[in-house]
């Protein structure tokens, strides 16, 4: 699970709810008008699917939980494992990775290594790769913008939710003690809105945005690690062309990458594409 996302979500609202003691109101006000709360978040969902279409819709529950998943992806093993493949291919051959590429567990890395060792041309195993990049990036780009579209929704529909309680509440002009109530609980539904879309449907879809960017950065960091190993490039050279896909911080000390040499190799670890 990613905690930061559950942590995120779990402090934002519990901000909002001791706000509102402090300043003197009950968490149980939130929840006095319960049927714009309905409104906002159905009438929010629903634009959303007219928006991106059935298909995509129906995908959102499964994009919900890889928003909560925390990716396992390693660039810096996944370096170490692509150099010792490029030396042992330089000493043995491309095809004695056919060995080694079953005990991989990313299986987009573990396809562009059966690629290689299949003789497959270079052009085409980069086309192959880059292809399947392009779209994993359109698939989770669909389930982002949906999110990110129910965020510019729910605010208008909580607009919406508040101009209907105003026009219950001019019905009570005779008695001022239910019109304040009423034009109180008017407002809950703006209030609402702005809480379903900066605490929930907005970070949501940046939330994936930023893991599609991530997972598409390690993708082409593997892909041109492939294809360095298929040209039979020195280790060394291969080793410092994917350094150069890292922040500075995140690359491995000489001492480290001497420490991984005498080490049997890593597994590396990816979630599939959804």
């Amino acid at each position: 699970m990613d905690l930061s996302t559950i942590g995120g979500f779990v402090i934002g609202f519990a901000i909002v709810f001791v706000v509102l003691i402090l300043d003197g109101g009950h968490i149980g006000d939130l929840f006095a008008v319960p049927q714009s709360m309905f409104l906002i978040f159905g009438g929010s969902l629903s634009a959303t699917a007219i928006s991106v279409g059935a298909k995509t819709f129906a995908t959102l529950p499964k994009v919900v939980g890889e928003a909560l998943k925390q990716k396992k992806s390693n660039p810096g093993e996944a370096i170490d494992l692509i150099t010792r493949l490029a030396d042992k291919a330089r000493r043995e051959g491309l095809l004695a990775l056919e060995e080694e590429s079953k005990k991989i567990q990313d299986p987009f890395l573990q396809k562009g290594i059966m690629l290689v060792v299949d003789g497959v041309d270079p052009a085409q195993v980069k086309s192959i790769l880059e292809t399947s990049i392009d779209n994993l990036e359109i698939r989770h780009k669909k389930g982002a913008g949906a999110f990110l579209a129910a965020g510019g929704y729910s605010p208008t529909f909580g607009i919406i939710g508040t101009v209907m309680g105003l026009m219950h509440a001019l019905t009570m002009l005779d008695d001022p003690q239910k019109l304040a109530g009423a034009i109180a609980g008017a407002f809950l539904a703006t209030l609402w809105g702005l809480l379903f879309a900066n605490l929930l449907f907005l970070p949501l879809g940046n939330n994936l945005k930023s893991k599609t960017e991530r997972e598409v950065h390690y993708r082409y960091l593997l892909t041109e690690g492939i294809l360095a190993l298929q040209a039979g490039e020195n280790p060394r050279i291969v080793r410092e062309k994917l350094n150069a896909f890292l922040a500075p911080g995140e690359i491995r000390s000489e001492e480290g990458k001497n420490k991984k040499r005498s080490a049997p190799a890593p597994n590396t670890e990816n979630v599939k594409a959804s």
